[in-house]
């Protein structure tokens, strides 16, 4: 009889919640903390650095969660992305895609990586604290990973 085994998960909530809609990648994760979802661990930081490369390859799935101006019409995206190129680095940011390649590269991880984009409106303001449609946009969000999770960990797959 095959043996099964649960994928770990990593969600990474990023960006300063002391610029308003900014704050929402913080905020998912928060939520999906609280969840205490079986085998999903959440790390929450102002910002990517080359440092969560080496999380990643202890993960079967990472969700990088940010906040977005790009999809305004829709209150959040979710996709798959692949490892990207790294052709510049700043000590201020580092893409999803460019942390996947390096946790390829030099640590040989297979992880799996997805992006939730969730739609933000306000960025400039010193202030905390979400807009209003930010905090819809999150609900809604935070319902659909939630739910995305717990049926992505259900199925189980051999080892």
């Amino acid at each position: 009889m095959e043996e099964y085994a649960q994928k770990t998960v990593l969600v990474i909530g990023y960006g300063n919640p002391g610029r308003r809609d900014d704050g929402l990648g913080p905020a998912l994760a928060a939520h999906v903390e609280q969840a205490a979802l079986e085998g999903v661990d959440v790390d929450i930081d102002y910002q990517l650095n080359i440092e969560h490369a080496y999380d990643l390859k202890a993960y079967d799935v990472v969700i990088f969660a940010d906040a977005t101006i790009e999809s305004e019409t829709s209150p959040y995206y979710f996709q798959s992305i692949e490892p990207g190129n790294p052709t510049s680095f700043s000590t201020h940011s580092v893409s999803p895609g460019a942390v996947l390649r390096l946790a390829k590269d030099l640590f040989q991880a297979d992880t799996q990586a997805y992006v939730l984009g969730i739609t933000g409106y306000e960025f400039e303001d010193i202030a905390e604290g979400l807009t209003p449609q930010a905090s819809s946009n999150l609900t809604q969000a935070v319902t659909f990973l939630t739910d995305w999770l717990k049926h992505f960990r259900t199925n189980m797959t051999p080892s």
